[in-house]
């Protein structure tokens, strides 16, 4: 995240930075395009019986090429900058503290500030596309391709409008654009699964994407609005901490809590109401958040992240 965030000057950071992001609709859409041509040809006995290993081996391919892509990008100059900054302190006989240690100390603010900008769009995202393939075929009884194909048009429009996302941000500011995402995803929520339950394929697509396009508003600045609440020694640690966390109570959850709401309601309001409390949850943390965009990546970190070494 941080080492794409500092890719482009600060006017077109939020761009750029927004690329990666496009990964996740990107491969997305490769995925349910595999899933939607298999239950196309193949029945659920063959499907059971051996047509799930051939998403399973592609995927390999995919590790390939992001290990070569991962090892192939040089770091950022403003982490080189640090790290020889580091080098030098150390040298002189100047311990630093480990950057998880200074992000807890210091950094705490931004580590909860990227968890509530993340709950939102953890959340929305696996309720649009995981828990509405358990909703379609389970709850409304419709075929598994009205809902893999639902999301194939759906992650089209989001991989091509995030990058977009990302460079509104670069105008109007990240709080801007999140808060579009996460103010409209707290009032789609309810919309979208009475568009669902309407039983038609072309509007159940329609609020598929409708609900990706709002998510997009939240993910695309993400990684910048993230990036650019740290400083460069600390900037992984931090952004890695408030993310795997918002990640882990917030996407890794989500479709077993919406399977569960379901089940013992049997209604899709309280998934509704669980998709906006997430969403109020990103939109009250952009409200009080403090603006990032055109903030200098190469901010040096407070002396009191330095600790002499004793004799």
């Amino acid at each position: 995240m941080g080492l794409f965030a500092s890719v482009g000057d600060e006017q077109h950071r939020g761009f750029w930075a927004s690329w990666p992001q496009a990964g996740a609709p990107g491969g997305n859409l490769l995925a349910t395009g595999v899933l939607a041509l298999l239950a196309a040809v193949q029945s659920d006995e063959a499907f059971l019986a051996w047509g799930w290993r051939v998403p399973f081996l592609l995927s390999g391919v995919l590790v390939v090429v992001g290990l070569w892509i991962r090892v192939s990008v040089s770091e950022s100059p403003a982490f080189l900058e640090a790290r020889a900054r580091a080098e030098a302190e150390e040298a002189a006989g100047v311990r630093q503290r480990p950057p998880v240690v200074e992000v807890l100390r210091s950094g705490r603010r931004g580590v909860l500030t990227a968890i509530g900008v993340r709950i939102g769009e953890n959340v929305s995202y696996y309720v649009l596309t995981a828990f509405l393939l358990v909703y379609v075929t389970v709850h409304l009884h419709l075929p598994k391709g009205d809902a893999l194909n639902a999301v194939l048009i759906g992650s089209a429009v989001h991989f091509v409008t995030i990058p977009l996302w990302g460079a509104l941000s670069d105008r109007i500011g990240r709080r801007a654009v999140t808060l579009v995402g996460s103010v409209g995803m707290a009032g789609w929520a309810f919309a979208f699964f009475a568009l669902l339950d309407s039983r038609s394929f072309p509007v159940i697509a329609a609020a598929v994407t409708a609900g990706l396009l709002l998510h997009g508003a939240m993910y695309g600045p993400q990684a910048a609005f993230i990036s650019e609440m740290f400083d460069t020694r600390v900037r992984y640690s931090g952004a890695s901490m408030g993310s795997q966390v918002a990640s882990i109570i917030g996407g890794a959850l989500a479709p077993i809590i919406a399977v569960e709401l379901l089940k013992e309601y049997g209604s899709s309001v309280p998934v509704s109401v669980y998709l906006c409390a997430a969403a109020l949850i990103t939109t009250a943390t952009a409200l009080v958040a403090r603006e990032t965009r055109g903030r200098s990546l190469e901010r040096v970190p407070q002396p009191a992240a330095a600790v002499p070494v004793k004799g």
